[in-house]
């Protein structure tokens, strides 16, 4: 058969010219036979015809096909090596600062003011405190000589002794006790602190052959951080007894690392501490457990952490909220009346330089390097730590990063197992053809490789974003796709015997309907291109590559590898197949024969049943859309596309040749989805309509996202130490020295024992018992009460309570019944929480019987003496209950003799009726069989016992709210010198006001500053920082102008630094910035916080209204980091919500050119908006808020969702092209035909590429990373959606609109281009006049146009 003659394989709008092709072609031959040019006469020989001749002969000759394939492998790889080889390495960037807009208002003046602060300071965190320092008395010097300048001026006014005392007294004491011209002696601590360096710089016993100097170890270098989270129950308290031992057992398994005494941090303060000398002197994590296990050794108490018993925990508290760092380790709940808090911080210090390094600057990078090995070896130990009631979060730079990284590798890694799902599927649906498979999979491989060099070399982008990581799942299913089209085409084609015309068939239809497909979707990603943030904008990019060099790669791979496999694989296939089902199936053999004759009783002879032959066939290809003209009825929808009985009863071969896998899967498709559809079309109209105002009815009830985005799976540590950022205290305060080792001084054991008056008495407080004085110190005040009663001849009994075991007649020990107790352990001195003091007294005064020897009661007063009670002795209880504690209670009988008596319940102490009073009640003691093993100093030891520990500190102020910034000075940033919009690169320079004078605007400024700073709506209470770092500055300050007097002072820590700053340059004050907390909480939604940006904004404009056109002030701005965030996310959202308009309007024109016919265009059209409209219902059904992911998700969603509807469309268009004769008349029977061949024609192959689009995207499900599991399941559900709507709505929409008789041509093309062309002049036009007319559009960037 020839090809032309063929019509499905004829040109788009040949047809009309198909006599003159025949024409010209048989002229052709005859004038190559007379010509002597050599390329002619190999275009003759080769039996080659035109272009499309050529690529015929190239991809059936086996040897051409053979070198494709090997090009197509090389120049990948050759690309890679010289990536890898030759340019720079391409980075990683898995930061949230990818997804900062630097083009953006508040991008551009946050940049411009961490610019000027690194140009001053050298760093934006202002933790170098010289520096500070520094600048603050420069700053002090300057107004000094602006005050100087104002007593020259005024000295014949005579008031000149006020500046002239300021003067003198700021030569003698800068701020914070820094001069700056003399120099200090050598004091004793700083000469005792040179000796301990000297003698620090020998050799180490525990680094052996190391060489370790004064400074090694000393500096505070890196760190680690932990968090530990109450849960288990209701209340959420950290501070209970189980938790703080659970906290202390994991912060020592830390220390016990075996190379922690190689990187700890050694400062020359803990050499003071005493139990520290077994870790080296190693200074122990600044945690608050440095004040509930403190060690006792040497008489003295040290907080530091390692004592194995725990200490009061009330008291403890107590003694640390003393100091204002407490708040650091706690949540923002606690507070001095509520002592709970539902986490704890921790922090490990560790110090350079290393052993064998002189300084930290010696080889930096190797130090490091050592460091992040040995710091990660902790990951495996802290992720095991967590328990049912304490939660254990660990981070850190270091950790932090490795974390990260490592979490990104692992979700990559299951794109592997995403890629070995999609090839075991790609192998089924490809009959089980292992070389198709092969290089399918192949061919998306390398279409990636060249993808990556195009990215890294020829765009420049030097590191691959965290989005990226998607296209290694998706592009999978995406390039299958293809990979499907081109096989099950080829298949099709089987009826072509020529292998040029089937090769050249494969590539124009295959080609074709891919090409448009895959421009979609490119075109649908690369609309993100346009996006304000670097992120979206790389992936954009990437996406759109790959989806464009898959294209190319499987254009040229699979009909190169399909031409080797039908030529030499596919018959080994067969009978490899063949001999397998033989060898299984020997033995029912005839029995299935006589079976499947059965079931055809039509046809007969035996010419057309081979047994045991095999019918030679070059391939299996089984072709899927029949060519031959049947009549049929299409009254009931029932087509005989392919014929259903068979000319001759297939061979044993052909049964149970692969092949026929498709063609099943195709039947299973056409009469159980496809018939059903058409024949129901309106039914499945009217659902979709329902279906349709449902969606859009749910879609407007889709909201913006209500908090900040997450990057990682909610339960993960990294995503819960993101969440807990908002809810600590932040890098304000430095919490280096903020434990117990360098907030408190060692302390003697006796005095919180008990006090000096106690001691004196001691030994007078058992004057009847000598034997057991001894015992009081031997035991340190724990004695055991022992109870004895006589009850021989009296009603209640009479109890005896003394310290002596002995029991002596006519006494005997109580039973156990009734709640008697014959014994209790009690302190004889103050002991932690055990300081109830309860007397015992004895009488023989109104004894019940004469052979009573006495009777004794137990009072909180004192013994009354007047009616016969004396001081037996007394003890001490604890009145709440404590660890290991036991509840008794003590009552008096209210009648003679007026005894006490001691139990374990009420109802055997309820001698008489009464309330609780002081010879009535209960107290807590501790427990027989434990109170020996906690015989320790520390044991529910009391800080705060006596004297108390003084009042608790003032929450500081920190950084939980959003620093708000208003800077003067500096009027933007300078990016010409950098012309990309990555974060990774060159900031830009500051750009500077040169008119601002700062003296000149003192008043103004500190007017601005007071007004700010009132404004509670906007600045926490103390929030205001105005000044630097200096509290002389603002007693100088004041001379300066009236307005500056009472300038508002910040609630800062001890030490701690000021927000607020001054550029100084040249002897002149270039700018200045006012730091204010604001009352914007960090934990919110960026559109929920751009409601607060709104509010500074307008109240700063307000301000800066007051003064003239002229002043400098007028440049002033407010800025905040805060303020990049949540522009990140809001334009973000925007640029992908115009990105999914770009990208709709994209793949309408694309889809108007393709179809050529507007009635093919509209029901691709409403397929597309019905799938939209759903995914976003879902979305809000899943109780998803429109984030970013969410805004990306849906501007490829139209590429994605198209691709189905083009290739039914296609196949459309290919069936009005082999009508049968009898059906031409009617042409609604036409329509039903062309609609059933063109599912018949593409059903499986696009089938089959949603099934693998979605078994790729499973895996991302799995992934830890958020983007990742969130894109996965949105391009799963619109897969799932789309192939829905394909094989149904869009099926239904086109029996009923599409033009049954209409055939794509050349002249339908140049209309489908020219109206293209004329909407989209006129769209543009229509901006332009909206533009005149003064109408702002807005853009994606925020801006308007």
């Amino acid at each position: 058969m020839e090809s032309d003659d063929d019509p499905l394989v004829q040109h788009l709008w040949l047809e009309e010219e198909e006599d003159d092709v025949l024409v010209n072609s048989y002229r052709g031959q005859r004038l190559c036979k007379k010509c002597h040019c050599s390329f002619k006469r190999l275009f003759y020989d080769l039996n080659v015809k035109g272009f499309w001749g050529v690529v015929g002969w190239i991809f059936t000759n086996p040897y051409c096909t053979t070198l494709i394939l090997v090009i197509g492998c090389m120049i990948p790889t050759i690309l890679t090596v010289v990536m890898l080889m030759h340019c720079s390495t391409l980075d990683i960037d898995i930061s949230y600062n990818a997804f900062e807009i630097r083009n953006h208002v508040s991008s551009q003046r946050f940049d411009a003011l961490t610019l000027a602060l690194k140009s001053q300071f050298g760093s934006w965190g202002r933790n170098r405190r010289d520096l500070a320092e520094y600048t603050s008395a420069t700053l002090e010097k300057l107004i000094i000589e602006e005050l100087q300048k104002l007593h020259n001026n005024a000295s014949q006014l005579g008031n000149a002794s006020p500046v002239k005392a300021i003067y003198r007294s700021s030569k003698t004491q800068q701020p914070d006790g820094i001069q700056l011209h003399e120099s200090h002696p050598m004091t004793k601590e700083s000469h005792f602190g040179y000796r301990v360096r000297r003698a620090r710089a020998v050799p180490h016993k525990n680094y052996p052959n190391t060489y370790i100097n004064g400074d090694t170890q000393t500096h505070a270098l890196w760190r680690m951080e932990l968090v530990f989270l109450a849960r288990g129950d209701d209340e959420r308290n950290i501070f209970t007894e189980e938790r703080l031992l659970t906290i202390h057992d994991i912060e020592k398994k830390v220390m016990d690392h075996p190379r922690f005494r190689e990187f700890c941090w050694k400062p020359h303060e803990v050499l003071k501490d005493m139990p520290l000398g077994s870790y080296s002197y190693c200074s122990p994590p600044s945690s608050l457990m440095t004040y509930f296990f403190p060690t006792a050794q040497g008489g003295r108490i040290y907080y530091d952490g390692m004592g194995q018993k725990l200490a009061d925990i009330h008291g403890s508290l107590q003694l640390a909220i003393t100091h204002p760092e407490f708040y650091w380790y706690v949540d923002e709940g606690l507070t001095a009346e509520n002592m709970k808090s539902s986490l704890l911080r921790s922090e490990i210090l560790f110090g350079a330089p290393l052993p064998n390094y002189y300084s930290v600057d010696d080889r930096w990078e190797e130090q490091h390097r050592k460091f992040q090995k040995f710091v990660i070896s902790y990951v495996d130990l802290l992720a095991s730590q967590s328990t049912k009631k304490v939660q254990v979060l660990y981070g850190g730079t270091d950790l932090f990063d490795y974390e990260v990284r490592r979490t990104f590798k692992n979700d990559m890694l299951l794109a592997f197992i995403s890629s070995g799902c999609i090839a075991v599927l790609v192998y089924i649906l490809t009959s089980f053809s292992a070389f198709l498979t092969f290089f399918g999979i192949a061919s998306i491989g390398l279409s990636c490789l060249v993808a990556l060099f195009l990215y890294h070399v020829v765009f420049g982008i030097q590191y691959l974003g965290i989005l990226n990581g998607v296209a290694a799942f998706v592009i999978v299913g995406i390039g299958v796709d293809d990979v499907f089209v081109f096989i099950n085409t080829f298949r099709q084609a089987s009826h072509l015997r020529n292998p040029q015309e089937r090769m050249i068939h494969t590539i124009k239809t295959a080609g074709k309907a891919t090409f448009f497909t895959s421009f979609t979707t490119a075109a649908a990603y690369a609309a993100n291109i346009f996006s304000q943030i670097p992120a979206v904008h790389d992936f954009g990019l990437f996406m759109s590559l790959i989806v464009a060099c898959c294209w190319v790669a499987v254009l040229f791979i699979m009909p190169a590898a399909l031409c080797i496999w039908s030529q030499y694989i596919s018959p080994l296939e067969i009978s490899c197949f063949s001999s397998c089902f033989q060898r299984c199936t020997r033995k029912t053999k005839l029995l299935f024969i006589g079976e499947r004759w059965e079931a055809f009783p039509q046809v007969g002879g035996d010419d057309s049943l081979a047994i045991g032959g095999i019918l030679q066939y070059l391939d299996d290809d089984i072709p899927l859309l029949s060519v031959e003209e049947e009549a049929a009825s299409l009254d009931n929808g029932d087509v005989p596309l392919v014929s259903l009985v068979p000319e001759a009863f297939p061979s044993e071969d052909e049964r149970h040749n692969p092949g026929q896998l498709i063609a099943r899967l195709q039947d299973v498709l056409y009469h159980f989805v496809v018939l059903p559809a058409v024949k129901n079309k309106w039914i499945i109209l009217g659902l979709y309509i329902i279906t349709l105002v449902i969606s859009i009815g749910f879609a407007i009830q889709l909201r913006a996202a209500s908090r900040t985005p997450l990057l990682f799976s909610p339960d993960t540590n990294i995503q819960v130490l993101l969440d807990l950022k908002y809810n600590l205290s932040a890098e304000g305060i430095s919490c280096v020295t903020c434990s117990g080792v360098f907030q408190e001084k060692p302390q003697p054991l006796l005095n919180n024992m008990r006090t000096s008056s106690e001691k004196k008495k001691r030994g007078q407080n058992l004057p009847w018992n000598k034997a057991g004085t001894t015992q009081i110190t031997g035991t340190r005040g724990l004695r055991t009460v022992y109870v004895t009663k006589y009850e021989d001849d009296v009603q209640p009994a009479v109890y005896r309570f003394s310290l002596d075991s002995s029991v002596p007649l006519p006494w005997h020990q109580p039973a156990t019944r009734n709640g008697e107790i014959p014994s209790f352990k009690v302190y004889t001195v103050p002991y932690g929480n055990f300081t109830k003091k309860l007397t015992v007294c004895s009488s023989i005064v109104g004894l019940p019987s004469p052979k009573c020897p006495a009777k004794w009661m137990i009072t909180s007063l004192s013994c009354n003496t007047r009616k016969g009670w004396k001081l037996d002795f007394h003890f001490y209880a604890s009145a709440t209950e404590q660890r290991h504690t036991q509840k008794l209670y003590f009552a008096q009988l209210r009648k003679a003799p007026y005894h006490s008596r001691i139990c374990v319940a009420p109802p055997g102490c309820i001698l008489s009726a009464g309330t609780n009073g002081p010879n009535q009640g209960f107290f807590y003691v501790p427990y027989e069989k434990v109170s020996n093993v906690e015989e320790t100093p520390t044991f529910d030891f009391n800080p705060c016992m006596n004297e108390g520990c003084g009042k608790p500190a003032v929450r500081p102020l920190v950084d939980t709210g959003a620093m708000v910034f208003v800077v003067f000075g500096i009027l933007g940033v300078n990016r010409t010198r950098k012309q990309d919009n990555h974060v990774i690169g060159d900031m830009g320079s500051v750009i500077y006001d040169e008119s601002f004078d700062l003296f000149q605007e003192i008043g103004n400024l500190c007017k601005i500053c007071k007004a700010i700073s009132s404004n509670s709506e906007l600045v926490k209470p103390g929030g205001a920082q105005c000044l630097p770092s200096g509290y002389s500055v603002s007693t100088f300050l004041q001379m300066l102008h009236p307005e500056c007097k009472s300038i508002p002072e910040p609630n800062l820590l001890p030490g701690q630094l000021s927000h607020g700053a001054v550029g100084v340059k040249d002897g002149k004050v270039q700018w200045i910035s006012m730091a204010f907390e604001s009352t914007t909480y960090k934990g919110k939604s960026s559109f929920q916080t751009y409601a607060d940006y709104l509010k500074w904004e307008n109240y700063l404009q307000e301000q800066l209204r007051q003064f003239s056109e002229q002043s400098p002030l007028r440049h002033g701005f407010q800025t905040c980091e805060h303020w990049k965030q949540i522009f990140m996310e809001i334009i973000g959202v925007q640029s992908a919500l115009y990105s999914l308009i770009l990208s709709l309007v994209i793949c309408v024109a694309a889809v108007a050119i393709f179809t050529t016919h507007v009635l093919l265009l509209l029901p691709v059209l409403l397929t597309i908006l019905g799938v939209i409209c759903l995914m976003v219902a879902i979305m809000y059904w899943f109780g998803w808020e429109m984030g970013a992911v969410e805004a990306i998700s849906l501007s490829i969603l139209v590429g994605s969702s198209v691709d189905y509807c083009v290739h039914l469309v296609e196949g459309y268009l290919l069936a009005g092209e082999n009508l049968p004769i009898a059906e031409t008349d009617d042409k609604c029977k036409m329509g039903k035909w062309r609609t059933l061949a063109a599912v018949r024609h593409v059903g499986v192959a696009i089938v089959s590429s949603a099934i693998t689009t979605v078994i790729a995207t499973i895996p991302l499900f799995f992934c830890i990373i958020t983007p990742f599991a969130k894109f996965g399941k949105i391009v799963a559900l619109n897969t799932g959606i789309s192939i829905l709507y394909t094989l149904t709505v869009n099926t239904a929409l086109l029996s009923i609109l599409a033009p049954s008789d209409f055939y794509r041509s050349r002249r339908s093309f140049i209309k489908a281009v020219l109206g293209v062309v004329t909407i989209g002049g006129g769209g543009f036009c229509i901006c332009l006049v909206l533009v005149k007319l003064g109408i702002k559009i807005p853009l994606p960037n925020g801006s308007t146009l």
